[in-house]
């Protein structure tokens, strides 16, 4: 029962109370509020480019409205696109949690010297199709597309229809109880008959650093609330984690080619949304010595890559990797731009090797198995145009046949307009 003697101090709490949660509520609006005004922290893409290249569209930029209008056409296809969950699997991981992320490895495939086919053999470069039908790569890989999308799409739109469903999107993948994936990679590229998982899988989510940027990009929609936004970068603070001090993660930071260059990306990349910049630049501060003087010759060759099946694929695949530190290296006072070794190694030497190949003037003669493709090297070319101020660069793009100018990369690294 209630005692009258109490009320006065009931009151005095019950006042004091209020006040404390008037005063608790107005501070927490005023942090969201902070938050939501905050500019977008992008990792890999350069915001002061994008917002140059928006405001060239609001100018009636006709070099820039045929990329416009293709990725409007995309935002629109990834409405319909998703959820997308490691939950809707049919093959369970060995773990037999359905939040576990599986996947098979790409290039190896039935042994034809055994009744079972097992172990797997490798075949470089040779999709076994198999890859996608039981695994949670296809439907990680259309998550990341279909966000990253709807994220551009919002940013130079507007449409806020486009910012909803890639917060769903990530809000599926990552955050929600029932589908959230578990944060490691524990069971990627498995081999049949010969492992439930190995670390080179991890090059699986080489492409995270991109949907980071989406987030970013989503920073000042009412889609994407401050809480799932600090969901996330504790997801990505437990995957740090799990890729610095797994046996995984060890044997991948051990690699010589692009799965290494790709690991410090992805370290870089996560542990600065997860607010580790010191892990960031660590990693990065180490990069020139342990990636570029170790992967890339005087002469600009990436040996590594070109023992591959499909050498310039793979060539560009790592130089992309390069390209993305650099990119990283920005945002924490790193300049890998720049960097070169007393015996000329650096990524623009690995660029430069490339050129000839892609304009033309001589022919590939490493292994290829699948088409060789100049122009997989086109947005990589401009990227490097608009860094180092190079107009050579974008002369070859010009020569190159297969871009049509509605590329999504014409937006991102917009080309600068020619002065008369």
């Amino acid at each position: 029962m209630f005692n009258e003697a109490l009320a006065p101090y009931t009151t005095t709490f019950f006042r004091l109370a209020f006040a404390a949660f008037a005063i608790s509520s107005f501070a927490f609006a005023a942090i969201s509020l902070a938050a939501a005004a905050a500019p977008a922290r992008l990792f890999i893409l350069n915001l002061a480019d994008l917002n140059e290249t928006k405001r060239r569209l609001d100018a009636n930029d006709a070099a820039l409205v045929p990329a416009l209008s293709r990725l409007k056409r995309d935002a629109d296809r990834a409405l319909g696109a998703g959820p997308f969950a490691v939950t809707h699997k049919d093959l369970m991981a060995p773990s037999d949690d359905k939040h576990d992320y599986l996947s098979i490895a790409p290039y190896w495939w039935p042994n034809p010297s055994t009744a079972n086919g097992l172990p797997y053999v490798r075949r470089d470069g040779e999709v076994n199709p198999e890859r996608d039908q039981t695994s949670d790569r296809k439907r990680f890989a259309d998550l990341v597309q279909s966000a990253n999308t709807l994220a551009l799409g919002y940013f130079f739109t507007g449409r806020d229809d486009y910012a909803g469903h890639a917060a769903k999107l990530l809000r599926t993948w990552f955050i929600d109880d029932s589908t959230k994936m578990n944060p490691h990679l524990r069971y990627a590229q498995a081999v049949p008959g010969r492992n439930q998982g190995r670390g080179a899988g991890i090059i699986e989510t080489h492409n995270l650093p991109e949907l980071l940027d989406a987030v970013g990009l989503l920073n000042d929609s009412s889609a994407w609330k401050q809480a799932e936004h600090i969901a996330l970068q504790k997801w990505f603070g437990k995957y740090l984690t799990w890729l610095r001090e797994s046996a995984e993660g060890r044997a991948e930071a051990k690699a010589q080619n692009n799965h290494g260059t790709w690991y410090d990306v992805q370290v870089a990349a996560f542990a600065l949304f997860a607010g580790r910049d010191d892990v960031a630049k660590q990693i990065l501060s180490e990069f020139p010595a342990k990636r570029i003087a170790q992967q890339i010759e005087p002469d600009g060759r990436q040996p590594r890559e070109l023992e591959r099946t499909q050498s310039w694929n793979y060539s560009i695949f790592n130089l992309e990797a390069f390209l993305s530190a650099a990119s990283l290296g920005e945002k924490i006072g790193v300049d890998l731009w720049k960097f070169e070794s007393s015996d000329k190694r650096s990524i623009r030497k690995a660029l430069d090797w490339l050129l000839p190949f892609a304009s033309g003037e001589k022919k590939w003669s490493d292994k290829q198995i699948t088409p060789f493709e100049p122009a997989r090297l086109a947005p990589l070319l401009r990227q490097a145009a608009l860094r180092w101020r190079e107009p050579s660069y974008e002369k070859i793009i010009g020569k190159m046949q297969k871009i049509s100018g509605d590329e999504r990369w014409q937006l991102l690294n917009a080309k600068m307009p020619e002065t008369k």
